[in-house]
């Protein structure tokens, strides 16, 4: 077969390009098209592969993608597709809206319906400037119009949690198979004792909820340790002098810091969430928000503890109940759990699953 893989944009390599590396590996000749690509700041194995990028490099590129959203619908439909015979998008924003040729068979891998638009839309928004918000106003209804007609163009949807093929259903009224995404682990590993910390790590969007476990923390006289850009002089106000922002780190220091927590504080709601798996690899536990993503990889009691509410107070609570119990985590149970999610996992089964779609062998489930 010819194969094409489109991925929104290429400017860095986090959950949605360890997908398509994963891809890549399946399928060594495919082509990749791409709005935007920084070519310096993919892996050798994606630049291996022949990129198409869309007329968006050329006017506002990898500085400025995000603020041409309204022009993606175009520049991802002025792709030629033609001669294709499977394409696979790889989907956290508008990519699965490529026109594909009448015999090639569509599937998308769906990391999330795009957030911008949907269920995190009034976040968005109240984080954007007075003129992003007008331009957000007036362009997120023809949007939300494209994205569910374009839905149409896909002839298979693969879910990357439960969680998020609840919402392919709810937006598209589409039904989904679920294949967790691929989680790197080789570089994890547990050592023999943890330190005095807890740990926050990834880029902090309002979304996921960080200051909430700074204000515990903080409350609480309990070290922090937040890792990732983004922390707002608002949320360094908030923080006591238990916490401690290191922006963003490089490999090493990531997982060094996995390795070392206490445990990980997940306060957010995310559509899967790999991070809590690399501490799990790490051998050490997460105090989750239990929603989303989370209930998928956290098993309560054995690879960590949840809270169900999105407040300081919960988060103490939850932090006051690990520590009572903190020693009957075990390191060995938490790094068998995570490899259940290992790259190696994810391409046997997204190539069964890919195989049988295409031949037409199965039909979607919800």
């Amino acid at each position: 077969m010819k194969v094409a893989l489109v991925h929104y944009w290429l400017v860095g390599m986090r959950g949605g390009e360890k997908v398509l590396e994963a891809l890549c590996d399946l399928y060594p000749d495919a082509d990749i098209f791409t709005l935007v690509c920084d070519p310096d700041a993919i892996s050798e194995k994606l630049r291996r592969h022949r990129i198409t990028t869309s007329f968006l490099q050329r006017i506002g590129g990898v500085r400025h993608y995000k603020k041409m959203l309204p022009l993606m619908p175009y520049a991802l439909e002025s792709f030629d597709l033609t001669g294709y015979d499977l394409i696979i998008s790889v989907e956290s924003g508008p990519a699965k809206g490529i026109i594909p040729g009448p015999d090639a068979t569509h599937i998308c891998y769906c990391n999330s319906p795009m957030r911008y638009v949907w269920d995190l839309y009034p976040q968005y928004r109240a984080a954007s400037g007075p003129i992003a918000r007008a331009v957000m106003s007036l362009t997120a209804p023809s949007l939300r119009q494209w994205d569910v007609s374009t839905s149409h163009r896909v002839d298979h949807f693969i879910a990357n949690s439960a969680y998020v093929a609840r919402r392919i259903e709810r937006y598209y009224r589409r039904t989904s198979h679920v294949v967790h995404p691929p989680v790197s682990l080789p570089r994890f590993a547990p050592v023999a004792e943890a330190g005095d910390y807890y740990l926050c790590a990834g880029q902090i969007t309002p979304y996921k909820k960080v200051e909430i476990a700074v204000e515990a923390c903080t409350r609480m006289g309990k070290r922090l340790v937040v890792i990732g850009a983004g922390a707002d002089p608002a949320l360094r106000r908030l923080a006591g002098p238990s916490v401690e922002f290191l922006g963003a780190v490089d490999d090493a220091t990531m997982a060094h810091h996995f390795a070392h927590c206490k445990a990980l504080l997940f306060p957010g709601v995310e559509d899967f969430g790999i991070v809590p798996l690399e501490v799990m690899a790490s051998g050490r536990p997460v105090i989750a928000f239990g929603k989303g993503g989370a209930l998928e990889t956290v098993v309560d009691g054995i690879t960590g503890l949840f809270f169900n509410d999105q407040s300081a107070d919960a988060v103490i609570d939850a932090i006051e109940r690990f520590e009572a119990m903190k020693d009957t985590f075990c390191p060995d149970v938490l790094q068998a759990h995570a490899r259940t999610f290992d790259t190696a996992i994810f391409r046997t089964r997204i190539a069964e699953l890919i195989d049988s779609l295409v031949a037409g062998h199965l039909r979607p489930v919800t």
